[in-house]
């Protein structure tokens, strides 16, 4: 089938229906996963979405703007911007340990584990689609780490000189080996209690290496 983009009517003051729209990127997300980018056309995730091809083109320009709304839907449901909110009476341990929950959920989903495995195989992305996946994921949830950690410097809770290199770190601490091995289709044994511990571990050697008054 064609993905040759049809020419959408006027549609000036007409606003767009979210319904359709959520519909069209839960389709869009299963199909990608499932399929691959390139695997899946316009007209597949209009079919799945139950609307029309314009409908989707109308919404989201192109299917390159439809990965990037589907990755950045996703992170805000997983993991939303108010997790990084200044909460000067929540204090920080808990507030990192909420992250590193949200954030090892959102990544080791077998939505999220399939599409990455997409988009980690060979031609699979092109630069743009690269930088347009960034920006739209990995990207805003290290700035909003960073941006709090910034805060809690300020403060002097932290003693950080790099908050946006910090946030990479921890984001990378909390993937570690289980994440490795969930990526190739060999799970580690992680109950919820062994996830648990990893996920504290992580905070706490991270508080470790950063809390102002570490010895």
């Amino acid at each position: 089938m064609s993905d040759a983009r049809p020419t959408p009517r006027p549609t000036v003051g007409r606003p767009k229906d979210p319904a359709k729209r959520a519909a069209v990127l839960d389709a869009a997300m299963s199909l990608f996963s499932g399929q691959g980018f390139d695997g899946v056309s316009m007209d597949q995730i209009a079919q799945a979405a139950g609307v029309s091809k314009l409908t989707v083109y109308s919404h989201f320009g192109d299917k390159e703007g439809l990965l990037s709304a589907v990755v950045r839907a996703y992170c805000e449901h997983e993991m939303p911007m108010e997790l990084f909110e200044p909460s000067p009476e929540m204090p920080l341990r808990p507030r990192l340990m909420e992250i590193a929950q949200a954030f090892y959920a959102m990544i080791s989903g077998p939505q999220a584990i399939a599409g990455h495995r997409m988009l980690c195989a060979p031609h699979a992305m092109t630069p743009q689609l690269a930088q347009l996946f960034w920006q739209a994921g990995p990207e805003r949830i290290q700035a909003g780490l960073a941006e709090l950690l910034r805060r809690r410097v300020a403060v002097g809770e932290l003693a950080i000189e790099d908050p946006d290199m910090a946030a990479t770190h921890f984001f990378a601490l909390l993937k570690g080996e289980p994440y490795a091995r969930l990526m190739i289709g060999f799970p580690a044994d992680m109950d919820d209690a062994a996830t648990g511990r990893h996920l504290t571990g992580v905070v706490d050697m991270f508080l470790r290496a950063y809390r102002a008054d570490a010895s």
